[in-house]
C-alpha cells in the first residue's frame, strides 16, 4: 500500500500530541497552550475533536533552537 501525500496532510507518525511535544521540548502542557494562544508556537487542530497537534519537524526545529539558546 502506498501512502499518498495530499495538500495539508501529513503522515500519522509526523504528528505529535500536546503531551508528546511537551515531553520532547521539556516544557509543561500549560506552557505549550500559552505559546499557542500567544501565537509563539501555533498548534494545528484535530478536525474532529479540536485537540492541539504539532508537526514533528516543527517541534524538532524548536527543540534545536531552545538547545542553542541554552548553550
Amino acid at each position: 500500500m502506498t501512502f499518498v501525500h495530499r495538500k495539508n496532510r501529513v503522515a500519522p507518525g509526523d504528528v505529535l500530541t500536546i503531551r508528546e511535544a511537551a515531553d520532547l521540548l521539556g516544557v509543561s502542557l500549560p506552557t505549550l497552550r500559552r505559546w499557542d494562544e500567544a501565537m509563539k508556537f501555533k498548534a494545528r487542530r484535530h478536525p474532529i475533536n479540536g485537540y492541539r497537534l504539532y508537526g514533528r519537524a516543527d517541534v524538532m526545529r524548536l527543540k534545536k533552537s531552545i538547545e542553542r539558546g541554552a548553550a
